[in-house]
């Protein structure tokens, strides 16, 4: 539907009758000079400058003027929106060692990463109403997506994370130091944590329980989860043989960290197990219910203002045919 912004400027329209009827006319200039042609050239200006015409296009243009100034919109249907719930950033390891493929993905073998994108670009898209933020970490920590409420870009983002492109090792306390600081200013009470990784901090200025300090104080809940399986065969010169492929994680600090910020620790040793971790953070940390509605709206005051603008050309087109008209009499 149609509405307008400032409806009340419809009072404008009978404003030039108002002017002609209170204003005086302007005096006419007396003749000075009398030529042979003069009635033809008289009747011909009264009958131009007159006209029904003049008077229609005049009259239209006024009217798409003030129609333009009342500022036109057209209102589509009502959107719901989700309300805004809480800040949730994922701090995603993608170390060296995430390259190990020792779980699957389906019937194939995956990388620890590879497994990481398809469960956590599922979770993305289950948390509407919820500005989230990818934050990758190897070497060192880099934000890769600022909080936002698209999560299309977020997850696309962690889709296109590559094994080394932050550095072999792992540097746990920078990621969540990076994580402190961008939370901490932001305004909403919900502030939310979820880091993956499958070794122990080997980098990095900062301690990774002196920064889960820094979030507690902040306020900043944490969840970690520990992602590799126990047990894995590998081929060697004596033959197969079974390798505990997690050795390097460090549980112990992960539980600290969780346990330091009111956060929890998950262990994921399997797909189906970091699948079911993804769906009880959706139920510890619920997406918001209520929502408000929002009605779309376009301006259309452009379409009659080039319309009173048409109006004016075709004026200026009578005039100037007018005095091509008086001047080819003069001529003559």
């Amino acid at each position: 539907m149609i509405e307008f912004a400032w409806p009340w400027l419809f009072a404008a329209l009978p404003l030039p009758i108002l002017v002609r009827l209170v204003l005086p006319p302007a005096h006419r200039a007396q003749g000075a000079v009398r030529v042979p042609f003069y009635t033809r050239i008289a009747r011909l200006a009264r009958q131009d400058s007159g006209s029904a015409m003049d008077w229609f296009w005049s009259v239209l243009g006024w009217a798409l003027l003030v129609l333009a100034a009342a500022r036109p919109q057209w209102v589509d249907e009502p959107i719901k929106l989700p309300a805004t719930g809480r800040d949730l950033l994922l701090a995603v390891d993608i170390s060296g060692s995430m390259e190990t493929a020792d779980m699957f993905l389906g019937d194939r073998s995956a990388t620890r990463l590879d497994v990481v994108k398809a469960v956590v670009g599922d979770f993305l898209e289950r948390r509407t109403g919820d500005r989230v933020g990818l934050i990758l970490f190897g070497r060192r920590a880099y934000l890769q997506t600022p909080l936002t409420f698209d999560r299309d870009t977020t997850a696309q983002m962690l889709e296109e994370a590559v094994i080394g492109l932050a550095g072999k090792e792992t540097a746990i306390g920078d990621a969540i130091g990076l994580a402190v600081k961008r939370l901490r200013e932001q305004p909403h009470d919900e502030k939310v944590l979820v880091l993956l990784t499958d070794g122990a901090n080997t980098a990095g200025a900062v301690q990774p329980l002196k920064a889960a300090q820094l979030a507690g104080q902040e306020e900043i809940k944490i969840y970690t989860i520990g992602v590799g399986a126990d047990e894995m065969m590998v081929n060697s010169l004596f033959g197969a043989r079974r390798v505990n492929p997690s050795a390097d994680l460090d549980e112990g600090t992960l539980k600290a960290i969780a346990r330091t910020t009111g956060g929890l620790y998950f262990r994921a040793r399997e797909t189906a197990e970091l699948v079911r971790i993804y769906r009880e953070l959706d139920q510890l940390e619920p997406v918001a219910s209520d929502s408000e509605v929002v009605r779309p709206r376009r301006d259309l005051h452009f379409w009659p203002l080039l319309g009173a603008m048409a109006c004016v050309f075709v004026l200026i087109f009578r005039r100037s045919a007018l005095r091509s008209r008086l001047f080819g009499m003069t001529a003559t």
